[in-house]
């Protein structure tokens, strides 16, 4: 026979702190993406890595650089040398990198 113990619990959360789902963090996250867009020192911010990284491990990867280009249809806005700004679609970029992080870090 199986014991059971049930208790009562009570956690207090610090009037500083909210408890919210992680559907409700996720669509913040979103929220908070959403029409912005990104020069290459916000993605240089975002992921931690520099810009020669960023082109050599992902915008100039042959099988991302085919998703990524706004002239395929991507939201990715490349450069075309000095002067001209990279732009990415902020929240299309960051799913991204969560959706091809095994392909990105794993080789």
């Amino acid at each position: 026979m199986q014991q059971q113990l049930n208790v009562k619990l009570t956690i207090q959360i610090p009037e500083d702190q909210v408890l919210i789902s992680k559907v409700e963090l996720e669509e913040l996250k979103k929220s908070q993406l959403s029409g912005r867009y990104w020069t290459m020192k916000d993605l240089e911010a975002h992921t931690g890595r520099k810009k020669e990284w960023l082109q050599e491990n992902i915008l100039y990867v042959p099988r991302f650089k085919q998703k990524l280009d706004a002239r395929n249809g991507g939201f990715v806005y490349y450069s075309k040398g000095k002067g001209s700004p990279w732009a990415f679609q902020a929240t299309k970029m960051a799913n991204f990198l969560d959706d091809n992080f095994h392909l990105i870090w794993g080789g």
